[in-house]
């Protein structure tokens, strides 16, 4: 693999980019019956409730990744991944965003903050996650992050299905959905630009790919997870 030339610039960006729109989770048969509206109540607060596992941990991993960082200026802009999900103060913040989504839809703060719902094959999927980003390179752990290139589409229809489908929650509650659709563009540029910087020779790349790929099966599981759980008898 040494000796195999790296793609180009475009080949390379190619590649990446290619990866969410094969395999991001929004073809997810889930995701498919959400966004056509299919879903039960009892289902999307199925998956509100899982997804916040998956929500409460994003800070969690961007703290691990600014850890491998050696230059201050790159710390500082990471950081804003964290503000964004943590926010600056109490009732700031994604998270706290979502916990209003999941009171929008019927579901205490408490209830979700205490995560005893959340599915066992949810859990193995986010652990997986949290431990790649704290062990493998910065590399890899950034290009993990690059599912954000298919973040602001998703997000924008999952905005009008829920306006359209999901009546029953307030309007108040898709404030996560509505902020992510630029968050999520910014922080797919800064990453993008970081992993071609970073990815120099041909088995870089290619484990950058495969860290994307990766990252992709773990949403892909998490849904995995939410559909088959009421499926259960």
């Amino acid at each position: 693999m040494s000796g195999t030339a790296p793609w180009g610039r475009d080949a390379f960006t190619e590649r990446l980019r290619a990866v969410p729109a094969e395999r991001y989770h929004d073809r997810h048969p889930f995701h498919v019956r959400m966004h056509e509206g299919g879903l039960t109540r009892e289902e999307v607060r199925r998956w509100i409730v899982n997804r916040f596992h998956y929500q409460r941990h994003i800070p969690v991993k961007d703290a691990l990744i600014l850890a491998k960082f050696d230059d201050p200026v790159l710390r500082r802009s990471w950081l804003r991944r964290i503000r964004d999900h943590d926010g600056d103060k109490d009732g700031d913040g994604g998270i706290e965003r979502w916990l209003r989504l999941g009171e929008a839809a019927g579901i205490a703060r408490e209830r979700l903050l205490s995560g005893s719902e959340v599915l066992p094959g949810v859990r193995l999927a986010v652990d997986g996650y949290v431990n790649f980003c704290r062990l493998r390179p910065s590399l890899e752990a950034v290009a993990a992050s690059l599912t954000e290139l298919a973040a602001p589409g998703i997000m924008r229809t999952r905005v009008a299905a829920f306006e359209r489908h999901y009546g029953w929650i307030g309007d108040d509650g898709l404030a996560y959905f509505r902020d992510r659709i630029g968050q999520g563009r910014r922080d797919a540029e800064e990453a993008m630009a970081l992993v071609l910087a970073w990815a120099r020779t041909r088995e870089e790349q290619e484990r950058a790919v495969a860290a994307l790929a990766f990252k992709c099966d773990v949403l892909w599981s998490l849904l995995d997870a939410v559909e088959t759980a009421g499926a259960r008898p």
